[in-house]
């Protein structure tokens, strides 16, 4: 299958990549490796998870034309959009550059799979959607568009494009909300990533807000999923893919304690944009491809941590 991935140098991308070359895809790849993180080590990390050798378009996708100009030449049978620009603190600061980056982006992407007559498009989104309803397992129904950041808005709103613009070509399309993904080259902003970074070089980390908890994921199990949508029956639907595990800051502490039994803690109050909890409910995404998330969060971290050691010190 001729797939292209959008952000594929990105954390989630490579690995997505990675595990699609090695079922043998044709696979291209879209980014225009934005300096929110170290382009250095984004180039890094996708030479040493896909080998570097695939074709990769360093094109803005804001440029609708050569956005679809590329579409029509690399004629993909599906597209993976995974691009986008991330963090929420950042969209705090910065509003307008998500109206950018994850709405109109979205949409060049959107229209050019019609316009080159892709077959599947698969949307990454986000847990942001889902606002502040306390610790209760999240159904897909459940987000309303009532967030609580700029960065959280922009992806309910890329979400309402991609039902218009497969109601408009035709297409399937099947939209991810993904809850706090972390593994080996996890974004260096997200908090397993910093914390682990700061505790190799004995530094304290710190922590925002008490008494919250994550549906931390581990990459290798999104991924999975991701791959088992491709061959979903049914028309344009929203998954959730976690792990349906939340753990509370408290765990989380506890089991970085067991590998740095000298970790110093501060504690800061929370953050605006912050939602207190995330709890992915994963039926949906099981019965209708299969998703079954296998990796625990113990032996997860537990291999970030090895990965880290390795790469970050």
């Amino acid at each position: 299958m001729k797939i292209l991935v959008t952000g594929g140098a990105g954390f989630i991308g490579s690995h997505l990549v990675a595990k699609l070359l090695s079922f043998g895809h044709n696979v291209a790849v879209i980014d225009n490796f934005h300096p929110y993180y170290s382009v250095e080590r984004k180039n890094r990390q996708f030479r040493e998870l896909t080998g570097g050798s695939l074709p990769v378009y360093r094109i803005d996708l804001l440029d609708g034309e050569k956005t679809e100009k590329l579409f029509r030449r690399y004629q993909p049978d599906c597209v993976y959009h995974l691009a986008a620009l991330p963090g929420v603190p950042n969209s705090l600061l910065k509003p307008l550059d998500y109206v950018d980056y994850d709405i109109k982006a979205t949409i060049n992407v959107l229209k050019a799979s019609g316009e080159a007559g892709v077959g599947h498009v698969l949307f990454a989104s986000s847990s942001s959607v889902y606002g502040n309803q306390g610790n209760v397992p999240l159904k897909e129904e459940m987000a309303t568009g009532e967030v609580v950041s700029p960065y959280a808005a922009a992806k309910y709103g890329a979400e309402s494009f991609c039902h218009a613009y497969a109601h408009l070509f035709g297409y399937q399309m099947t939209i991810f909300r993904y809850f706090t993904v972390y593994g080996p080259w996890g974004r260096p902003d997200m908090a397993i990533s910093k914390f682990i970074r700061h505790l190799l070089h004995d530094e304290e980390i710190v922590v925002y807000g008490t008494q919250t908890a994550r549906d931390y994921t581990f990459v290798d199990d999104v991924v999975s999923g991701m791959i088992a949508a491709l061959g979903r029956r049914g028309g344009n639907d929203v998954f959730n893919l976690g792990s349906g595990r939340p753990i509370t800051m408290e765990r989380l502490l506890q089991e970085l304690k067991t590998h740095f039994p000298t970790m110093k803690v501060r504690y800061a109050p929370e953050r605006k944009g912050d939602v207190k909890a995330t709890w992915a409910d994963i039926t949906k995404a099981e019965r209708a491809f299969g998703y079954k998330p296998s990796v625990t969060f113990e032996d997860g971290l537990a291999r970030t941590v090895a990965w880290a050691r390795m790469y970050e010190t």
